[in-house]
């Protein structure tokens, strides 16, 4: 069974999202954005969402996580939580 490990931020709108994606893309930390910036929990840990596997993020999510690249920032990717920074940092099928 296919499992991933990702990090993320979280913000309420495009336009954040789209801000801090060109700071990423400008050399700024992941990390340090996701423990600044993200309404989720998790970003007090830098962003890191652990390791899950295929369903247990909602759908919008989870078609990232397990189709796109590993290793690179995608998004904004928008939920009902609002607008993500997804970061993939490992998968296996």
């Amino acid at each position: 069974m296919a499992k991933a490990t990702a990090r993320h931020i979280l913000v309420d709108t495009v336009e954040e999202a789209e801000n801090l994606l060109g700071e990423i893309e400008g050399g700024a930390d992941f990390a340090a954005l996701a423990e600044v910036h993200s309404k989720c929990p998790s970003g007090s840990s830098g962003g890191d969402l652990g390791e899950f596997g295929p369903g247990q993020m909602v759908p919008e999510f989870d078609h990232v996580v397990f189709h796109d690249a590993v290793g690179v920032v995608h998004g904004p990717v928008q939920t009902k939580f609002g607008y993500h920074l997804i970061e993939i940092t490992s998968r296996t099928e």
